[in-house]
Parts: structure tokens; sequence; C-alpha cells
């Protein structure tokens, strides 16, 4: 069951991927549970979101790929209990270096983002 449960969840992380390199903003909101909160912070400046906030963040502004940036974005880890899961991802982009640590869930037979906490290392 880990391995299927991974395989579901690194699908969920590659959609997520896709939608901010790209700026696909209907493939990035497919990831996340309407209540989820994006919290972190960038450069020592804290950043909390909700889901609408951030998607039109993405939405307006100009993507990685279209700034010709390489896309470099990699899960470092997935860890599942039952219907809960934790991912570490590497999210270098727009000139940041974020690290997110993902908080997912099984709602309704699907996987989710509950959960999105991140920081920008330098």
């Amino acid at each position: 069951m880990f391995n299927e449960n991974a395989i579901e969840i690194q699908a969920i992380i590659s959609n997520y991927f896709e939608g901010i390199f790209y700026g696909d903003v209907a493939k990035l909101a497919s990831v996340f549970h309407p209540q989820c909160l994006l919290i972190g912070d960038i450069n020592n400046v804290p950043y909390f979101k909700t889901v609408p906030e951030y998607l039109d963040g993405v939405k307006n502004r100009k993507s990685p790929n279209e700034l010709g940036e390489t896309f470099s974005m990699k899960i470092l880890g997935i860890e599942v209990l039952g219907s809960s899961a934790i991912a570490k991802l590497h999210v270098p982009m727009l000139g940041y270096n974020y690290y997110d640590f993902i908080t997912l869930s099984r709602i309704d037979g699907k996987w989710v983002y509950v959960n999105k906490v991140f920081t920008n290392v330098t």
C-alpha cells in the first residue's frame, strides 16, 4: 500500500511542480484542498496565504518557464502513514532556493495538499 500511495503522491507533486513551473493555475489548484494554508518566509519576511491568494499570485507573475529557467524541482522524501503523508521538496525558482514541507491527506479517495510550510534557504 505504501508504494501505491507513494506513486499517487508523486503524481500530485508532479502536478504541483508543473503548475508552478509553467504557470498552469488550474493544474496547480488541483493539488490543494480548498482550506489549505501556505505559510513560510521569504528572506525572513513572514508569508501567510490562502489557496486563492496564492493562485492569484501565480496567475499574475511570469512563470519560471517564461523567464527561461531550467526545471530543477525535486522530491527529497515522502513518508506515508495511513491516510496522512508528508513530503519534503526542493523548489528552486525565480531566484529563490525554496524548500517545502507538504502535509497531504487522502480525502474522498484523493491525495491533496492540506498544508504547505516553506522557506528560502540562502
